[in-house]
């Protein structure tokens, strides 16, 4: 597109819940031990939501801290995406909820579905918008409290899961020089959609006693077939990024990829050659937090120094669904 405007980023924000979930306490409850989960994923530990939070609270901390460090006021803000897959309720959206924590009540506000790969999805969407001159800011949320569905007695999938929020104030700004999201590229497979799925009936027969008692409604993952496919969607679509912008690999700054499972990272950035000392990790803090780990990743980033301006970074995510997407930020 080579559209005058661009998509800058303005501000960012991250929250994670104060209460953490060791290796060590999971030891206590399943047949597991440290060993065995950081050998497998990275993880060490996640955080885990109070009784009191929720994705629409979670994000609306996040969307606060952004908009403080972008010194924009909330009704300011044209648009408000959240990205998750635990809505707070089935419909209004969480993204209502979080649009009246924030008082942003000149804002549009809606919720979009891509699971771990929200937040690109988001982005992609924010990036048409601002750079078609339709709307000047846009606050995109991932935001998730992955711990209410996922089954804690199964030690395959509940010893990976997260919860916590990232947000991004992006603005539209006119010039002709690059800034701010250069390009998003994004991609789904329905036939893939076994792999990862949380197959409990809601609208295609209700919410059924059967369901509950098969558990049916928390996370459900085919962990080797998920592995050998993510490493292989990923790969592709960061290298089609930076083919697009006509960058290599040491233009890149950072990379900072969806926080799944270290030995996913680890095999991305062997196929890409890709130096692991540039690429952000934070699975061993917060494990995977689905839509929120990308922005999770950038609040790390930036908070740390990581990140400067006129440094390039590219996003690098692969979800349920199966979703896909890349991106790439000129900061």
């Amino acid at each position: 597109m080579n559209s005058i405007f661009k998509a800058a980023v303005a501000g960012t924000g991250a929250y994670v819940p104060e209460k953490i979930l060791t290796n060590q306490d999971l030891e206590k409850a399943l047949d597991t031990s440290d060993d065995w989960i950081t050998t497998r994923t990275g993880i060490k530990e996640r955080r885990i939501a109070a009784e009191n939070e929720s994705a629409s609270t979670m994000g609306a901390m996040a969307a606060r801290q952004a908009l403080e460090s972008a010194k924009v006021s909330p009704d300011k803000v044209d648009m408000i995406i959240v990205c998750t897959s635990t809505p707070d309720v089935l419909f209004p959206s969480t993204a209502c909820f979080v649009q009246k924590e924030l008082q942003a009540f000149n804002s549009a506000a809606y919720d979009i579905s891509a699971v771990c790969s929200g937040f690109v999805f988001g982005l992609s969407i924010a990036e048409q918008y601002l750079k078609a001159g339709r709307y000047e800011h846009i606050l995109v949320i991932g935001s998730e409290a992955n711990s209410r569905i996922v089954d804690w007695s199964d030690r395959s999938t509940c010893i990976l899961f997260g919860d916590g929020a990232g947000a991004v104030l992006l603005k539209r700004v006119e010039q002709k020089e690059p800034i701010g999201i250069l390009s998003s590229h994004i991609y789904s497979d329905g036939a893939l959609s076994d792999l990862i799925v949380v197959p409990g009936a809601i609208g295609k027969a209700g919410i059924n006693k059967k369901d509950i008692d098969d558990k049916n409604y928390f996370i459900k993952m085919s962990g080797n077939a998920t592995f050998k496919v993510a490493v292989k969607r990923m790969s592709n679509v960061i290298l089609e990024a930076l083919e697009y912008n006509d960058l290599k690999i040491d233009d890149v700054n950072l990379l900072i990829p969806h926080q799944a499972n270290q030995r996913i990272i680890s095999a991305v950035a062997e196929k890409l050659k890709f130096p692991e000392e540039k690429i952000i990790m934070t699975i061993q803090k917060y494990g995977n937090t689905s839509a929120a780990s990308i922005p999770i990743g950038i609040g790390d980033a930036r908070s740390t120094g990581k990140i400067k301006p006129g440094d390039i970074s590219v996003l690098g995510v692969v979800g349920a669904g199966l979703t896909w997407g890349s991106a790439v930020i000129k900061w």
